[in-house]
């Protein structure tokens, strides 16, 4: 997974552990927050998509049993 502009996974560890602890705290800290931002746009994204599929009609709502039915006439 590495290429000519990355370093190696092994490489980061060694310099995440050359940190102070308070420096890997807050490094944990920040990673773990662009994480969740990461996430919460993604979900933003597929929500908004959901939603055009809908008004489009290509979408429907229901139970898992309405799905196993819909899949069932497939």
């Amino acid at each position: 997974m590495t290429t000519n502009n990355s370093i190696s996974f092994q490489k980061v560890v060694e310099y995440v552990e050359a940190l102070s602890p308070e420096e890997q705290d807050l490094l944990f800290s920040l990673i773990q927050k662009r994480r969740i931002d990461e996430r919460r746009t993604e979900i933003a994204a597929n929500a908004n998509e959901t939603l055009k599929a809908w008004h489009q009609g290509r979408a429907k709502r229901g139970s898992v049993n309405d799905l196993r039915a819909d899949l069932a006439q497939e």
